[in-house]
């Protein structure tokens, strides 16, 4: 029997999970509804598998992960947020997987019974995410602040003046930018750096 421990701030996503995960291996034992909450339950409950959503009061699931992986359970992201950077860093937090909330039951029992056999379960649309992200090298530091100014609308000239630099330099910088990133322009480079997580 596999124990499962149902993380969620909605009420209403807990109860419809639970109602969701009924087959002969599987027995939800317990439901938290903020990372904090989650962590207790997860002591006091001992489940096998965590399903963890990103975005609560209190404790985001990245965090409560964090601390609940250490204990023993597998802990399966279930949520609507696919950033990059949302996916990264659960996957840093040791999640054994995550899914998105439009997952089908089967897809969700299936990762649920893959997650507690110790293996790495992640949707589809989020493998290309991941091996993207991990495949993108960094900026250097330069590359980040030409790239933060962009962001804030300046043009090259402004950025040049503003880090005394040439605007040659600066564009320089920028298709360095473009090709770390696969982009081709500077919209591109500045919303695909926020997905992954590069600029805040």
């Amino acid at each position: 029997m596999i124990r499962i421990l149902l993380v969620d701030d909605h009420p209403v996503v807990r109860q419809g999970l639970r109602g969701m995960l009924v087959a002969d291996d599987l027995e939800v034992v317990g439901d938290a509804g903020s990372g904090q909450e989650a962590i207790s339950s997860a002591a006091a409950l001992k489940p096998d598998v965590v399903l963890m959503d990103l975005r609560m009061p209190e404790m985001d699931g990245v965090a409560a992960t964090a601390r609940i992986v250490g204990t023993g359970p597998r802990v399966l992201v279930l949520t609507t947020y696919e950033t990059d950077s949302d996916i990264l860093r659960a996957v840093e937090a040791g999640a054994s997987g995550y899914l998105l909330k439009d997952s089908t039951t089967e897809d969700l029992i299936a990762a649920i019974r893959a997650a507690a056999r110790g293996e790495t379960v992640l949707a589809p649309s989020m493998v290309a995410k991941v091996v993207g992200q991990v495949r993108t090298p960094p900026l250097s530091a330069r590359e980040a602040e030409v790239l933060r100014l962009v962001a804030k609308g300046l043009s090259n000239v402004e950025i040049g003046r503003a880090l005394f630099i040439s605007e040659a330099t600066v564009k320089t910088h920028l298709l360095r930018v473009f090709n770390k990133l696969g982009v081709s322009d500077r919209t591109a480079a500045v919303t695909t750096a926020m997905d992954r997580g590069m600029l805040q």
